[in-house]
């Protein structure tokens, strides 16, 4: 089924080999906006033919890292993504009767193309022997030329039919004609591949399956797509699609149409090298080798206390060949285990490792919209517009702003972005948008501290996070039990046993007015402190630190009203009392 002419159908077709990589997330954003622009429909397909590599719960990723974004698709698989007030949005679904969107649902769909090509003497049965195909590049090699596929002039075309209708397993292959394939791309502009560059790739795999060059043309044709958007890693791809375009027809004789393409820029790192999900094994391989780690027992042996159950799941040999092999890489929470005990963080890649990392979706969105594409327009102090929300993007994205080079990745940017978005949420808001984000990736401190406690400092924890991630760090004061964190020995001589031990008996002075305080929150107790500062002469300062030592190990916390709440009476007494015995021992 096509659509009129007139409407824009964008797709954002990924294949279900894990979590969605950030430049994949990219190219569905920029489909999305496209669509959305012009009033067309942005379809989900998830091209799932290569069943070594494919797998349901890759599937689901995906849709859940298209749905955390806000990417949300008209047509595809149906999905329920849960709101951050606990709410839930239907996804997808089959309106104009497209579908299935996946492409190991469609077997049927491809099979009657093939066959017409097959009748047609434009595809043709290949029954070359691996080491026939090896001895030809080998050859290629040799001659020092690109090998290219081709059918050889002998080939008995009849023979080999027969031999397929027989039922021996065979690939089938596209003949390419001998001709050059030119194409218009919005972004790179006009683009011809000679013949001698393109071989008679394989349509359809000797187990059934059509491969990747066959399905996406033949989908793409019956889903109506009228753009394709995709990384510049599918350019050498695109010729060998619109040749198969323009030899193929429908039942009923008509052409297949040839949609718009527009191949966008790599995503780089800093170092100019590809942003890549090996990005995170080579970070964490590189600091077992600084750290002399070998095998897995060296890994535990600086475990210290570290949960290594993912990783223990790994095999102690796949650890040491992951080790030596730079193409190996460790399943997500096996890697993230490793990276607790070694000390390091891991670069963010996909689309999910941003999200455990606490970043907010718009701000994801925002920055990765200027990989590649700027709006061409000032802000207020007359610098580059960059800071603007989806529906500023909808209405001017458009491929005349959409550059050809790589754009890099800078993490220390997103940070600002993030941190600025979490700066602009109210109290209540940041606090909705941590909750839901702890309930699937820091359970521990949701659990631990609870959503009340955070309630009662969420004031001061915002200004401190640059990430929803980072309030772990700013409430790990009371994420241990009382006594089992250690005294800053610098504090504890500078703000508690200096001056004849005055700190010492601002604590005792303290903790008797704290025991009797009616209400044990922040405004109270902040009023206690300020009243205890008039009455005693003393600077805040002098009766601040005392206190943050006391409770916290050291000089540094959140204001004093929120990290004694956080923590409740029970709780700031004992380490008081604590405190004041080791310093007095």
């Amino acid at each position: 089924m096509t659509s009129p002419a007139a409407a824009v159908i964008t797709r954002f077709a990924p294949s279900p080999t894990g979590h969605l990589h950030i430049g994949g997330g990219r190219t569905a954003l920029f489909s999305w906006a496209y669509a959305r622009r012009h009033g067309g429909t942005f379809l989900l397909r998830v091209e799932d033919t290569d069943q070594k590599r494919s797998s349901e719960a890759a599937s689901r990723g995906i849709l859940e890292d298209l749905a955390w974004l806000g990417i949300d698709w008209d047509e595809g698989p149906a999905f329920n993504r849960e709101n951050p007030d606990g709410s839930t949005t239907t996804l997808g679904g089959d309106p104009r009767t497209v579908g299935p969107f996946y492409q190991s649902d469609r077997r049927e769909v491809y099979d009657p193309f093939v066959y017409w090509l097959l009748e047609r003497d434009l595809a043709y049965p290949a029954f070359d022997t691996p080491e026939s195909l090896t001895a030809m590049r080998q050859q290629a090699e040799k001659e020092k030329r690109t090998f290219a596929y081709r059918r050889a002039s002998g080939y008995d075309r009849d023979a080999a039919l027969a031999r397929m209708k027989a039922g021996e397993p065979c690939p089938i292959r596209f003949k390419m004609p001998a001709e050059p394939v030119r194409f218009r791309d919005e972004v790179l502009g006009e683009i011809t591949v000679s013949s001698d560059e393109l071989d008679d790739f394989v349509i359809r795999k000797a187990d059934g399956y059509p491969t990747y060059h066959f399905a996406v043309v033949i989908d793409d044709e019956l889903m109506g797509t009228t753009h394709i958007m995709r990384g510049q890693e599918h350019l050498n791809n695109t010729p060998r699609h619109v040749a198969l375009m323009r030899v193929l027809k429908h039942a009923n004789g008509t052409p297949f149409r040839i949609p718009k393409f527009a191949h966008l820029t790599v995503i780089a790192n800093q170092d100019n090298s590809k942003m890549s999900k090996r990005d995170r094994d080579k970070a964490a391989r590189a600091k077992c080798r600084e750290l002399g780690i070998k095998t897995a027992p060296d890994v535990h042996a600086k475990a210290a206390g570290h949960t290594l159950a993912a990783f223990d799941a790994v095999a102690p040999a796949d650890f040491e060949k992951w080790l030596g092999d730079k193409t190996r890489q460790l399943e997500t929470h096996a890697l993230e285990d490793l990276a607790s005990v070694i000390g390091i963080d891991l670069p963010e890649i996909a689309v999910d490792d941003f999200r455990r990392s606490g970043y907010l979706p718009e701000s994801v969105l925002n920055y990765v919209s200027l990989l590649g594409w700027n709006p061409g327009e000032k802000d207020a102090e007359g610098k580059d517009l960059e800071r603007f929300d989806t529906a500023y993007l909808i209405e001017k994205f458009d491929f005349d702003r959409v550059g050809k080079s790589a754009s890099k990745f800078d993490r220390a940017k997103l940070v600002a972005f993030n941190q600025d978005a979490i700066a602009r949420l109210t109290d209540d808001e940041f606090l909705t948008r941590w909750a839901a984000w702890a309930r699937r990736d820091d359970r521990e401190t949701l659990d631990r501290i609870g959503i009340e406690r955070v309630k009662l400092i969420v004031g001061a924890i915002k200004g401190r996070c640059k990430t929803l991630k980072d309030v772990r760090a700013v409430v790990s004061f009371a994420m241990v039990d009382d006594d089992g964190y250690e005294f800053n020995p610098k504090d504890v001589e500078k703000h508690l046993k200096a001056d004849g031990g005055s700190g010492l008996a601002t604590l005792a002075a303290l903790a008797t007015k704290l025991e009797a305080l009616p209400a044990f929150d922040v405004q109270s107790i902040d009023a206690l402190l300020d009243g205890h500062a008039a009455e005693s002469g003393l600077g805040m300062g002098k009766i601040a630190q005392p206190l943050r030592v006391a409770t916290t190990g050291g000089s540094v916390s959140p204001p004093l009203g929120a990290t004694l709440a956080i923590l409740g009476r029970p709780s700031t007494l004992a380490r008081i009392r604590r405190c004041v015995g080791h310093a007095a021992g």
